[in-house]
């Protein structure tokens, strides 16, 4: 149900409404809101809770059957407007504006917490060229569409075609800074270079990740250990 409430077919969106306002009814009560017959509702209710939109208990008021009673499961919650973005934006507004040092502190400090995770996931994963698939996994588990294409010569183009935070990458550019640390900071062998960014107004947020050339070892230094340990 990724399209959301109003693409829903009318008469399922005013029952997801109707319990959302009453929290719990029976068919015939839902039937009453739609100006439907029971039977008609119910015909309805059957694919909300297919698609799992719907839970319900049996009540019995007395012998016969029990009368099944209907309320909105935690996976319909999605379906109604939020505004996580927009307060989350406006608290940190006002952070910043409070302190502009703090604001900087909790953009590192969510760095830091996203860096250990992804280090503690790629900690059994061989191979450079795995770690970065294996990363934009990670990104794209958090929401942010990633994929991998691999560069002319070696290395890899890593892009978010969703960048989940933009409504507070939008008022805060420490946010995309400490997207690319994030980044340098779990591919510590790697050169990360942004090429796009959705801010500047590109369709995608696009990171070129290089494999960084070994440096070469001093000559001698190996026989210098070797006689160090001899003597």
């Amino acid at each position: 149900m990724e399209s959301g409430l109003p693409e829903l077919p009318p008469a399922r969106r005013a029952i997801l409404v109707a319990l959302r306002k009453r929290g719990e009814a029976r068919a015939d009560e839902l039937a009453q809101v739609l100006g439907v017959t029971a039977s008609a509702a119910r015909q309805q209710l059957a694919p909300l809770a297919a698609a799992g939109l719907l839970e319900h208990r049996d009540e019995r008021d007395g012998p016969g059957r029990p009368r099944r009673v209907y309320r909105l499961s935690p996976a319909a919650d999605a379906l109604f407007p939020k505004a996580y973005e927009e307060l989350t934006a406006e608290l940190l507004d006002h952070v910043g504006a409070e302190d502009p040092a703090l604001l900087v502190r909790a953009f590192d400090a969510r760095r830091r917490t996203r860096v250990a995770q992804a280090r503690a996931r790629l900690a059994g994963v061989r191979g450079f060229d795995a770690r970065v698939r294996e990363l934009a996994a990670i990104l794209d588990e958090a929401g942010y569409l990633a994929d991998v294409q691999p560069l002319e010569g070696g290395g890899w183009r890593l892009v978010e075609h969703n960048c989940a935070i933009i409504a507070v990458a939008r008022r805060h550019e420490h946010a995309c800074t400490t997207e690319l640390g994030f980044l340098r900071e779990v591919l510590p062998d790697a050169d990360v270079r942004r090429v796009a960014h959705i801010v500047s107004g590109s369709p995608a947020c696009v990171y070129e990740v290089r494999p960084r050339a070994r440096r070469p070892r001093p000559r001698g230094a190996g026989a210098g250990r070797a006689a160090t340990g001899a003597a």
